[in-house]
C-alpha cells in the first residue's frame, strides 16, 4: 500500500514538473524580442550619456522612476551646469504604476524683498543678483522622493558626488558655453587653470565645492539647503553680490503636489502640469493643428507650406496668450482652463488666414523674453511608472552669480516675468513656458515622456519613429513672433513663408532639445536629442 502511494506521489510530482517545464518553454519561445536599439525593461533619456547611465543604475538597483530622474538631474547639474542645477527649479510629472498622475512643482519664487520696480529693467542686462529667484530644486527632489522614492535618499547623490570630486573632461556642450561667464569673476575662477586660462572642451574640471554641498544634502537631507549650513553660506554669497535672497526666503519655501490636467489627444490621454507651467499652450497648439485633419506627413512643397504656416500661426496665438499662464495664487486659472478646450482652439483656427500672417497686435502679443538653459529628463521604469521632468536655471549659467562657498550657480528666473506680468509680488512663482507632457493609451501599451510640439506631431500623427521625429529640422517662433529655422530646413518653405509676411531668421542655437521614452508592444525606445549630444540608456 505504501509503495502504491509513493508511486502515485511520484507520478504527480513528475506531472507538475513537466507542466512547469512546458510553461517555461512556451514563455521563452514566445517572448517578444526587442530590436537592438530598444530595451525590454526600463530606460532613461537625459542630456548626456553619463547622466542617462546614472539614472539607469538607480533603476537597476531597484529604484523608482523618480529615483532615476533625480539621480540623472543631479548629474546634469555638473555635465550641463549652464542649463540646470540645484540653484534653479523644476516641475515633475509622475505617473505611478496604477496610472495615476501627479505634478510636483518646485519652481523658483520671488524673494520677500523683491524690488517692485524690477520690471522696469526689462529687457536690459539680465545677469546679476537682482534676477535670482528662491531656488526650489532640492525641495522638489525631496517631495518627489517622499512620495515615490524606493532607494535611500543619499544613494541618489553618490554617483554625482564622485564625479564632481574626482573630475571629468568637459563635455562639448558645456565647453561651448564657458565663454558666457568670461566677465564674471567667481565663475571664471572655477573655469580657469593655474595660469588663469579659461578651460575648454576636453579639459578636466572638478566641482569640489559642489561635491561638498551635495554630500551635506545627501547625509543631512534637504533642510540643510533651506535652513542649515548651506543656506547660510548661499545667502551670504548672494548678498555679497548685491542680491536680496534671505534665510527667511529659503526657510519658507515649499514645493507643492497637485493633480495633472488631462487633455484628450486622439486615442491618447495627455497629462500636463497646470499653470504656471505652459502645458495649456501645448494643448492649444495641438488642438488647433488637429482641426486640419492631417493624417500623414506633408510631402509636396505646397503641403509643407500649408502645414508650417498653420503651425507658425498657432504658435503666434499661443505666444499672445502666455500672459494668462501665471501663478494661480496670483491670477485666476479660468482663462488657462478655457485655453485647453477644443472650442477655444476652433475659435483660434477661424482667425488663421490661409495666405498671410499679421502684425503682432493681431495676436495680442506683448514683448517678453525667451527662456533658455533648460534640461529635460524622461524615465520609464520596469513597473510601468514614468516621469517627465523639466529643470532650469533659465539663461545660460542663469544669473551668472556663482556661490564659491557652495559651488552653486544661481538662476535668473525673475527675468521670466518680463512682459508677462505687470507686477511681481513676494512668493510669486515664475512661469514655465517650456513644455513637457506624459501621454498614455487606454491599453497602457504606449507611454511617451517629454515632448516639444513639432516632435510630438511628427511622431504621433505622421508616423515617424522617435528618433526621426526628434531629428526633424525645427521651426521655432520666438518671443517677438519671428520665425527661426534650423539649418537643413526646406528652403522652399522658408521662402514661401517669407512671402506670406512671416519674419524669419536662421537659428543660431538649438531651440529643440527633446529627450523621450516610449513603450510600445512591450519594447522601450529611448532617445536623447543629438542637438545636445545626448544619449539614452536602458536595459
Amino acid at each position: 500500500m505504501a509503495r502504491s502511494k509513493a508511486r502515485v506521489y511520484t507520478c504527480c510530482l513528475l506531472l507538475v514538473i513537466m507542466m512547469i517545464a512546458i510553461i517555461v518553454i512556451i514563455t521563452v519561445t514566445t517572448r517578444r524580442t526587442c530590436a537592438d536599439d530598444t530595451f525590454s525593461k526600463a530606460a532613461v533619456a537625459a542630456d548626456t550619456r553619463k547622466c542617462s547611465e546614472i539614472g539607469r543604475e538607480m533603476l537597476q538597483q531597484g529604484g523608482s522612476a523618480v529615483d532615476g530622474a533625480i539621480a540623472a538631474l543631479l548629474c546634469t547639474g555638473i555635465m550641463n551646469p549652464q542649463s540646470a542645477g540645484i540653484g534653479g527649479g523644476s516641475i515633475f510629472t509622475v505617473m505611478d504604476r496604477s496610472g495615476q498622475v501627479k505634478i510636483i512643482n518646485s519652481r523658483e519664487t520671488a524673494p520677500s524683498q523683491v524690488d517692485p520696480d524690477l520690471l522696469k529693467s526689462c529687457p536690459l542686462n539680465l545677469a546679476g543678483s537682482k534676477w535670482i529667484g528662491v531656488p526650489g530644486e532640492i525641495r522638489g527632489y525631496e517631495l518627489a522622493h517622499k512620495f515615490y522614492g524606493k532607494l535611500p535618499w543619499a544613494t541618489l547623490f553618490q554617483p554625482t558626488i564622485k564625479l564632481a570630486r574626482e573630475g571629468f573632461p568637459i563635455p562639448p556642450v558645456q565647453g561651448l558655453f564657458i565663454p558666457f561667464i568670461n566677465n564674471s569673476l567667481t565663475p571664471r575662477k572655477l573655469y580657469s587653470d593655474e595660469t588663469g586660462t579659461l578651460l575648454k572642451t576636453g579639459d578636466v574640471i572638478k566641482f569640489e565645492k559642489l561635491a561638498d554641498t551635495l554630500e551635506l544634502i545627501a547625509n543631512k537631507g534637504a533642510d540643510v539647503f533651506y535652513t542649515g549650513r548651506v543656506a547660510k553660506d548661499l545667502v551670504r554669497d548672494v548678498q555679497q553680490e548685491g542680491g536680496i535672497l534671505t534665510l527667511d526666503d529659503l526657510a519658507s519655501y515649499k514645493a507643492t503636489v497637485t493633480d495633472a490636467w488631462v487633455v484628450p489627444v486622439g486615442e491618447y490621454q495627455m497629462y500636463i502640469p497646470p499653470p504656471p507651467s505652459g502645458g495649456p499652450l501645448l494643448s492649444l497648439v495641438l488642438n488647433i493643428m488637429k482641426e486640419y485633419q492631417m493624417r500623414s506627413a506633408p510631402l509636396s512643397v505646397e503641403e509643407k507650406i500649408r502645414f508650417y504656416h498653420r503651425y507658425v500661426e498657432a504658435f503666434k496665438f499661443a505666444n499672445g496668450l502666455k500672459r494668462h499662464i501665471q501663478d494661480p495664487r496670483f491670477k485666476s486659472e479660468k482663462m488657462a482652463k478655457e485655453i485647453i478646450a477644443e472650442s477655444f482652439a476652433k475659435h483660434i483656427g477661424t482667425l488663421i488666414s490661409s495666405d498671410r500672417t499679421h502684425n503682432n497686435p493681431y495676436y495680442n502679443l506683448t514683448a517678453y523674453l525667451d527662456s533658455l538653459g533648460t534640461t529635460h529628463v524622461s524615465v520609464l521604469a520596469e513597473d510601468g511608472s514614468a516621469v517627465a521632468v523639466t529643470s532650469t536655471i533659465n539663461h545660460m549659467f542663469g544669473s551668472k552669480v556663482y556661490s564659491p562657498s557652495t559651488g552653486i550657480f544661481l538662476n535668473n528666473e525673475l527675468s521670466d516675468f518680463c512682459g508677462r506680468v505687470d507686477n511681481i509680488f513676494p512668493g510669486n512663482q515664475i512661469n514655465l513656458t517650456l513644455f513637457h507632457c506624459l501621454l498614455d493609451q487606454s491599453e497602457r501599451q504606449l507611454s511617451v515622456v517629454i515632448f516639444l510640439f513639432q516632435a510630438l506631431i511628427h511622431h504621433l500623427w505622421f508616423g515617424k519613429s522617435l528618433k526621426e521625429a526628434i531629428d526633424t529640422p525645427v521651426v521655432y517662433v520666438d518671443s517677438e513672433n519671428k520665425v527661426k529655422f534650423e539649418p537643413q530646413f526646406d528652403e522652399g518653405v522658408i521662402k514661401a513663408l517669407r512671402a506670406m509676411g512671416h519674419k524669419n531668421e536662421t537659428a543660431r542655437k538649438f531651440y529643440n532639445v527633446v529627450n523621450a521614452v516610449e513603450k510600445k508592444d512591450g519594447c522601450i525606445c529611448a532617445v536623447s536629442d543629438d542637438r545636445k549630444l545626448g544619449k539614452a540608456a536602458g536595459y
